[in-house]
């Protein structure tokens, strides 16, 4: 690979930006296609497919074969609340892999002993976003303490920074007044609706395992919603 190929995939890493290099196996030549320019590449269908897919593989394009390096920033899954829920959800979670990091002030909740092996940030969502680092499309928050003081923050963030998946635990009636204080916030209809809530997928989830369950099979859904688009 090139140097200035190597400089600037690597570069896309560290930004946590997706990119696709393209190898033409006849000739060896290669290019760099960020995720923003997918859509005006002659490619665009099938780099999207791809980045959809998080995986590499070869493909032939007009009879020639290229291969195709996708690079894909790892999946953060942002717990707001230290509860029952997130307790099942956080090894789910790690079993597909992805970055699991669990915000709650109440110390009395955030410990390691009811997370082994997990992140904790036991400060308020505010200060422990700066400290996790910038949210983006590849990140997943789901607000689960029903307190607005907790939640409202990280939800707030997860709107403003775009992030792929946002939802929040509580009722309709729960969520209505959330729509109300976002609203007074200044976000218009169509960016609160972004928020999945009552989160989870409607399977009847009773125990924090099952809605657990439920969350994590949202999130994947989310993730894949290219993919389930394109079946025919």
């Amino acid at each position: 690979m090139r140097l200035d190929l190597l400089t600037a995939l690597n570069a896309e890493r560290s930004a946590r930006r997706a990119a696709i290099l393209v190898t033409d196996l006849a000739d060896g030549a290669q290019r760099l296609v960020r995720e923003a320019e997918v859509a005006g590449d002659p490619l665009s269908g099938i780099l999207r497919d791809r980045l959809s897919a998080g995986g590499s593989g070869m493909v032939e394009v007009d009879g020639r074969a290229l291969f195709l390096t996708v690079q894909v920033p790892p999946v953060r899954l942002v717990v707001i609340g230290a509860v029952h829920i997130s307790q099942a959800l956080c090894p789910m979670a790690a079993g597909l892999d992805l970055d699991v990091a669990v915000i709650d002030p109440r110390t009395a909740f955030a410990t390691p002993e009811r997370f082994p092996g997990v992140r904790l940030i036991a400060e308020w969502p505010d200060a422990a976003l700066d400290r996790l680092g910038a949210l983006d499309r590849y990140t997943a928050v789901a607000a689960l303490t029903h307190d607005p003081k907790i939640d409202d923050p990280a939800l707030i963030a997860a709107l403003k920074a775009g992030c792929r998946y946002i939802g929040a635990l509580g009722s309709r009636k729960t969520h209505a007044r959330r729509v109300e204080r976002l609203t007074a916030a200044g976000f218009s209809e169509e960016a609160i609706a972004r928020i999945r809530a009552p989160i989870g997928l409607d399977i009847g989830a009773v125990s924090p395992p099952e809605i657990a369950l439920s969350i994590l099979a949202q999130i994947v859904a989310t993730l894949r919603a290219d993919r389930i688009r394109a079946k025919p």
